[in-house]
């Protein structure tokens, strides 16, 4: 999942100059003890800014630590996703401990990837398999009966740690989770994407919130969990996403499986519009042409990929693979494949293992123009001229849809 950053911060304010000198001096800290000093003090301010919804300062402190050190960063980062997907809050007298979860699936098809409500069935056979193979005993879920697409998860840390408030309360109270699902912004239809069941798990404080946690007989492996998880669920994600193939992760912190995902989908895009081209235009992989090239202001954000036909111009589809987290690509190594996990050498393996022969890599970066009416993203075509990725118009009506 991207990051919380703005991409035009406003002029720093005095809440985010003291985030942004606290997470300094913890990358600068000699000791556990001044660590847990430095810390104490990061999240007693983020807890303030979570709760006023000033998001706008959590974003410009991140955004500047960012360029000043790295190190510090990645402590304020951690520190605002722990207290957005986590917390401790009481009911009836007694303490839990509460954790956010996305129940991640990566789906691929020649079609359209479903999203939108859940059966109670569908969420019914989720929480007991969750209970059975997934959380410790004694432990309380709540879901939300939602298959999330990218674009309707929260996407800020304030939402997050709301969402996270109201589904704590429903977990650990027994209550209704009620939210207002009818007015979620509609899906990107792509073909490759994941797609999220959300919930929460919670525990008495200091208790396990897992199985892997626990001690005696119940302990179970990550492995072991994950294994039950695929094959106890299958059947029900069958269900509600016809026509695709999808890989199942294990349920666990919100952050972490977004981010994950949002990889794991990336080579997928590929494998996805590869089989999409074939099918609809009715040609071999053999007769694609593919041209990767870097995108991004001053250093490159995302490569895009687009796919056309062997001896001719035109981009007919495109793929976008962002680049995430520490996936740093200097300006002089755009295309260049013999760099070992690099973005383009990742992107080059997959396109060999799909059957491509026949790929171009531009070696300067690009802007990251976007279409002035549609607002897709365009791309470089072979020759360096940044064009919209447009399919025949002569093409026969599409299979129809599964859904």
């Amino acid at each position: 999942m991207p990051k919380f950053r703005a991409k035009n911060p406003p002029r720093i304010s005095p809440e985010a100059e003291r985030l942004i000198a606290d997470a300094l001096s913890l990358a600068a800290s000699g000791s556990r003890v001044e660590d847990i000093y430095w810390e104490a003090r990061i999240l007693e301010r983020l807890i303030k800014l979570l709760h006023a919804q000033n998001q706008n300062a959590i974003d410009s402190a991140l955004e500047q630590t960012l360029k000043i050190n790295p190190i510090a960063y990645d402590a304020l980062a951690e520190n605002a996703e722990t207290l957005a997907e986590s917390m401790t809050l009481e009911f009836n007298g007694q303490t839990w401990d509460a954790l956010l979860l996305a129940i991640p699936i990566v789906a691929h098809t020649r079609y359209n990837i479903p999203s939108g409500k859940l059966s109670a069935n569908s969420i019914t056979a989720m929480g007991n398999l969750l209970h059975e193979a997934i959380i410790a005993d004694g432990s309380r879920i709540a879901l939300i009966p939602w298959l999330y697409s990218i674009d309707q998860m929260p996407h800020s840390h304030c939402q997050t740690r709301q969402l996270l408030e109201q589904l704590a309360a429903a977990a650990i109270g027994g209550g209704e989770i009620k939210m207002e699902l009818r007015n979620m912004p509609e899906t990107i239809p792509v073909l490759a994407d994941p797609r999220y069941v959300v919930g929460v798990v919670a525990s008495p404080a200091g208790q396990a919130l897992f199985r892997w946690q626990e001690d005696g007989p119940r302990r179970q492996e990550r492995s072991v969990a994950l294994t039950q998880w695929q094959s106890g669920i299958a059947e029900t994600i069958a269900a509600f996403l016809p026509g695709c193939e999808f890989e199942l992760a294990l349920p666990e912190a919100y952050f972490t499986n977004c981010r994950e995902s949002d990889r794991k989908v990336r080579p997928l895009s590929i494998v996805a519009a590869i089989n999409y081209l074939e099918s609809v235009l009715n040609v071999s992989r053999k007769q694609l042409t593919v041209i990767v090239a870097g995108f991004g202001e001053e250093e490159c954000d995302e490569y895009r990929i687009g796919f056309g036909l062997k001896g001719q111009k035109e981009i007919l589809y495109g793929v976008v693979w962002p680049l995430y987290d520490r996936e740093m690509v200097s300006n002089d190594a755009l295309s260049d494949v013999s760099i070992e996990d690099s973005p383009i050498r990742e992107i080059y393996d997959t396109l060999k293992a799909a059957g491509i022969e026949d790929h171009f890599r531009h070696s300067t970066l690009f802007a990251p123009e976007m279409c002035e009416d549609c607002g897709v993203p365009m791309f470089a075509d072979r020759s360096g001229e940044i064009v919209h990725a447009e399919m025949p118009e002569d093409l026969p009506a599409q299979e129809p849809l599964f859904h």
